[in-house]
């Protein structure tokens, strides 16, 4: 074999090495939170913090539903259309006012259930996002489901991570990731 050909398998065996690689998922976990429920969004934070404490990279992305959990109970944001006022009204503001998907009973059950959590000591929806900040969980809140509501940036949570993006965005995060999960 002369030089020339040695040099040619080299850069195909360098080309086949970077496709591969691509291919090969990465130790992240990717999560769409779709539901407001607290018992799901709960279980969303406790898994993000499980996976970052083995070592996974995690990114969640907010969307529907999900979204009003987010947004900080203290901040009044004005001018909005009249659709945004009825969804901003209509909808959870915060973490305080989301309820279990199940058993609410007119929030009987959720009061409960936080009771009871705080009885055996398992953290609250807002020590799990405290906790997941810490971490270095990302947040995206997605901006085609803010714009439907007329929830606005400045609405939000102060997070570390949290940014804001479209479908496109998660989905580069999730291709390569090796566990995705819908919520």
């Amino acid at each position: 074999m002369d030089m020339q050909n040695v040099e040619t398998q080299l850069e195909e065996l360098k080309s086949s090495l970077e496709a591969l690689n691509k291919k090969t998922a990465e130790n992240k976990l990717a999560m769409i939170i779709f539901s407001g429920d607290m018992d799901k969004v709960l279980a969303s934070f406790v898994i993000a913090s499980g996976a970052v404490a083995m070592g996974m990279d995690v990114v969640m992305f907010f969307t529907f539903w999900g979204t009003p959990v987010l947004r900080d109970k203290k901040k009044n944001v004005g001018g909005k259309d009249i659709m945004g006022k009825m969804f901003g009204t209509m909808l959870p503001k915060g973490t305080g006012d989301v309820k279990l998907s199940r058993m609410n009973m007119g929030g009987m059950g959720t009061a409960m259930m936080k009771s009871l959590m705080k009885k055996k000591n398992v953290a609250s929806l807002e020590e799990m996002i405290a906790l997941a900040e810490e971490l270095g969980v990302r947040i995206y809140v997605c901006e085609m489901s803010m714009d439907l509501m007329g929830f606005t940036r400045e609405e939000f949570i102060d997070y570390k991570g949290l940014g804001f993006a479209g479908v496109a965005t998660f989905l580069q995060e999730a291709q390569n990731s090796k566990i995705q999960l819908f919520v």
